[in-house]
């Protein structure tokens, strides 16, 4: 697999992450298909901080967040009620011949998109199959290609007053649109450092992720649209229906 972005492995950035996202009104959508669903065992992939993870466990549900950022896993620790979640540092993988029976699974915001490699992606699908139970679900969402969201991703230097007092500036930039792929850097200016990072996100079709769900024994019942970016993303719902 791929090594994370800097921006939830390096320990620096890491702390800032809930700072710069911290509208996190998009979970609500997750937590009303777990309701939905009724699941009570639900793994996070790619939980990263674990903003969903915990919301979760605060609730009494069975959570499992994996995650190969450690330095991302180690924030999520010390959130309130993190001791109810099984953290699991590593990518998908992680979760087989440790994990099983769960009702339901989530990729939230673009972690199903992290994986650029038709390699990488297949064992997270494989992965995420196996951990789950028969009937189970794979909920996530992934971007619209044809909406072209990076073209709307280059911001200019803003300043910005981090927790600890520090000042800096904050900005983004697309380095390449070599589709299905695109790249963009973040950088962080402060006085004594500048942090930077680099991400790489794969926009697949609608119907490439169906035949991969298929591929790895989902049936795909449904896609909806995102209720925070109507138009933009689309949420898949894909079952195991094993024989």
């Amino acid at each position: 697999m791929r090594a994370p972005d800097a921006g939830f492995a390096d320990p620096r950035l890491a702390v800032l992450y809930d700072f710069f996202d911290d509208d996190r009104s998009d979970l609500d959508g997750y937590e009303a298909i777990i309701d939905e669903f009724g699941a009570r065992k639900v793994i996070d992939v790619g939980c990263g901080t674990g903003s969903l993870a915990v919301r979760l466990a605060a609730r009494d549900l069975e959570v499992i967040g994996v995650d190969p950022a450690v330095a991302s896993v180690d924030v999520a620790r010390a959130k309130p009620y993190a001791d109810r979640v099984t953290w699991l540092k590593g990518d998908a993988t992680a979760l087989t011949g440790r994990v099983d029976g769960a009702d339901l699974a989530v990729m939230v915001g673009n972690v199903a998109q992290v994986f650029v490699d038709d390699v990488d992606w297949s064992a997270t699908l494989g992965a995420i199959h196996g951990a789950l139970r028969d009937g189970g679900w794979l909920v996530f969402e992934t971007r619209r290609p044809e909406m072209r969201a990076w073209e709307h991703w280059t911001t200019p230097p803003t300043e910005v007053v981090l927790p600890d007092g520090r000042r800096g500036t904050d900005s983004m930039t697309v380095t390449e649109v070599a589709l299905p792929l695109v790249t963009f850097e973040s950088t962080l200016k402060l006085p004594d450092e500048t942090l930077r990072s680099v991400s790489t996100l794969r926009f697949r079709e609608r119907a490439e992720i169906e035949d991969d769900l298929r591929c790895h024994g989902f049936k795909v019942v449904e896609v909806r649209d995102a209720p925070d970016r109507p138009g933009k993303e689309w949420v898949f719902f894909a079952q195991v229906l094993r024989e």
